[in-house]
């Protein structure tokens, strides 16, 4: 856990260390969620990527998908959930998550009483997860029927809300927490840590 926490402070005090520079250049932020996410995952999870490589974001097949409200301008959410509109054998089917052992959110937003940055993690078991493939199933169904034209699976994360449920036409659910941490003036602290969700986690209805 110790790399786990040395590894969030470096990119806190990058992010916020390279806005200043923003604001001051009138320029946007440079931040890149989704790496920061999938390394984060990696040290907490013990499970490392491709490297060069290019496939699933976890050397298991699992996936990491992220999302980053600090300073942001439009509304994060996670996009491309699923697959869709590709050239898999697999894509626009439910069999697509039969080979992805793990989901993985990250969220990086501020708790909603004291705006102090956090960092959440989510985890969704995909190929046990009941409620989680029934919405799949849902809006791959209504992509076939062509009631759906995007092919953009997007969850809407409970953005600066203590919250666990997240968001989709065809189905709001709670998530399994992995992972909670708060920035504390020059550290994160450990609010959250559940690895009993990798083994028995399950998404529920609201």
């Amino acid at each position: 856990m110790t790399k786990v926490l040395t590894a969030l402070k470096l990119h806190h005090e990058s992010f916020f260390g390279a806005h200043e520079f923003a604001e001051q250049t009138a320029q946007p932020t440079p931040e890149d969620s989704r790496a920061w996410s999938q390394i984060i995952v990696s040290l907490l999870t013990d499970i490392n990527g491709l490297g060069r490589k290019k496939g699933p974001d976890l050397r298991d097949g699992s996936d990491v998908k992220s999302a980053n409200i600090w300073q942001s301008i439009d509304t994060p959410r996670f996009n491309g959930v699923i697959k869709s509109g590709t050239k898999s054998v697999t894509s626009d089917k439910l069999e697509s998550l039969d080979s992805m052992p793990f989901l993985f959110f990250v969220l990086w937003d501020n708790e909603p009483n004291s705006k102090k940055e956090r960092v959440r993690i989510w985890v969704v078991r995909t190929q046990e997860d009941k409620l989680f493939r029934e919405t799949c199933k849902k809006w791959y169904d209504l992509r076939m029927t062509g009631d759906i034209i995007s092919n953009n699976f997007q969850l809407h994360p409970p953005r600066n809300k203590n919250l666990n449920v997240f968001r989709n036409t065809c189905g709001n659910l709670n998530y399994p927490l992995l992972f909670n941490a708060v920035w504390e003036q020059d550290h994160y602290e450990i609010i959250t840590y559940d690895p009993d969700v990798l083994t028995n986690g399950e998404c529920s209805t609201i």
